[in-house]
């Protein structure tokens, strides 16, 4: 079929498959074209957000979409980050409210007690309202009357106050100048407001492979040939010196696909290459193969290693 669209559209298979789940190792399909059937399993299947390199042309047909991805349905509900302040202040703020709550229900049975004594004999002078037909009725409406008088003691202004103060630390963050990252020109970004206080208190970090805190990044540096080191820098005497920013680069202006960033020191080793030693050209054979690097032309001309 290749990049023929009209053998593509003559195209009247139908396929059955199972139905929307979260294992990505697992998928089961049949697919049934001119009375012939074709197994399909997790190999044939391409997941979202992957992506298929060195492949000149491909037709797929799509089968999960939106939350029937096994990617959605592998996405738990996220939780809201919350730090040891606004824990903290959560308790305080419920251990105000019961003190609260305790102080009118303590004043509140006190004027219940007034009333039923003294209070029930003074309704001449301090008559009760129509809605009031007995003691505990008025300790009830003074419970809450206490209650909206001493509301004042919870600190509910106190989440703004320590918002704002958030608000201004990441500003700083933002302007800090020693976070700022030259090579990729970037700055600091506070992203969110609610952890800005827990930096600095990192107990345990768990990495699943090296790149993920750290750059993965590998530079030839020296290799060691049939006994013969190369890489190293020696002076006139033949005595090594350390590499410096006034050490002489080699240049690789004879090879058009030379990387121009790449540094080396060593010319013996350009100049094995350039006699075509047979030991060096097998070592750099076993070094171009014997891994699972793949380039992509990014841009034409342009070749750049993705995965390892």
């Amino acid at each position: 079929m290749e990049n023929n669209l009209q053998l593509l559209s003559a195209f009247n298979g139908e396929m059955r498959y199972e139905s929307p789940n979260n294992k990505l190792d697992k998928f089961t399909g049949i697919l049934t074209y001119k009375g012939n059937s074709y197994f399909l399993d997790q190999d044939k299947l391409l997941l979202r957000g992957c992506v298929i390199r060195n492949t000149e042309w491909c037709y797929g047909l799509v089968i999960y979409t939106g939350p029937d991805t096994k990617l959605m349905q592998n996405t738990g509900k996220s939780s809201f980050k919350r730090t040891h302040m606004d824990h903290l202040m959560n308790v305080l703020v419920l251990w105000i409210f019961l003190f609260l709550g305790s102080i009118c229900f303590i004043l509140a049975i006190g004027h219940g007690i007034w009333e039923s004594r003294t209070g029930y004999y003074f309704q001449n002078f301090l008559p009760w309202k129509e809605y009031v037909s007995s003691s505990f009725v008025s300790a009830t409406f003074i419970f809450w009357s206490y209650f909206i008088i001493l509301n004042t003691m919870v600190p509910i202004s106190l989440y703004v106050s320590v918002e704002i103060i958030r608000l201004g630390n990441s500003c700083y963050i933002n302007w800090d100048r020693k976070m700022f990252y030259a090579p990729k020109n970037a700055p600091a970004q506070a992203r969110t407001t609610t952890l800005n206080e827990e930096l600095g208190q990192v107990k345990y970090v768990f990495s699943d492979k090296t790149g993920t805190l750290t750059q993965n990044i590998m530079v030839f540096n020296k290799c060691s040939i049939n006994g013969t080191l190369y890489g190293a820098v020696c002076d006139k005497n033949g005595k090594r010196v350390k590499v410096c920013e006034a050490t002489d680069k080699v240049s690789f202006s004879y090879n058009k696909l030379a990387d121009p960033k790449f540094s080396f020191y060593d010319m013996t080793l350009v100049e094995a290459v350039k006699k075509g030693d047979r030991k060096v050209h097998l070592f750099f054979l076993s070094l171009s193969l014997c891994h699972t690097v793949m380039s992509e032309e990014k841009v034409e001309g342009e070749k750049g290693p993705e995965a390892s």
